[in-house]
């Protein structure tokens, strides 16, 4: 038994003449005029004047976090052999990497101490601090745990704090 011929047309008789709807274009979601280009460079450029100088002001600086990192070592000297020596010196490499040398270098003393305090809005170094920073690396005195703890904070402070010559 075989089975009845199947006619030319199979399916839904009145869906003959159907045309398929295609899906229109996908939709550009690029902009379309001049203006959205011009505020996109424009929005670009200063993005990257913005970074310029965020990176500059980071590569200008890298001194202070030298000196920083510089100091958090030295705080932890205070019993060994001539740390007031170590830290004149350090906040001296800090003060030209910063100021003119000829602003700095021959500075010593009480002058020392008055240019490191008028450099920032609110004098770091109190007048015993200014005295050992002054003449302590002269007579070799021993220093107190807590005095050296409190002008390394107030060194620390200077680094942070004090306005550049150069580098504005």
């Amino acid at each position: 038994m075989s089975a009845p011929p199947l006619p030319e047309t199979v399916g839904n008789y009145a869906l003959g003449d159907f045309v398929e709807v295609t899906s229109p274009a996908a939709i550009n979601w690029l902009p379309q005029t001049q203006g959205w280009l011009w505020l996109g460079l424009i929005l670009l450029a200063l993005l990257g004047r913005y970074g310029w100088k965020r990176l500059r002001h980071w590569y200008r600086n890298r001194y202070r976090r030298e000196a920083a990192a510089r100091l958090q070592r030295l705080a932890d000297k205070a019993d060994q052999g001539a740390p007031l020596t170590e830290l004149n010196r350090l906040l001296k490499l800090t003060a030209l990497a910063a100021f003119p040398r000829e602003q700095v270098a021959s500075l010593s003393g009480d002058d020392w101490v008055a240019f490191l305090n008028g450099q920032c809005s609110s004098p770091p170094f109190s007048e015993a601090h200014g005295q050992l920073l002054a003449v302590g690396t002269y007579t070799a005195a021993a220093i107190e745990v807590e005095t050296w703890q409190t002008l390394v904070a107030s060194a620390l402070t200077w680094v942070q704090e004090h306005e550049n010559g150069q580098h504005v």
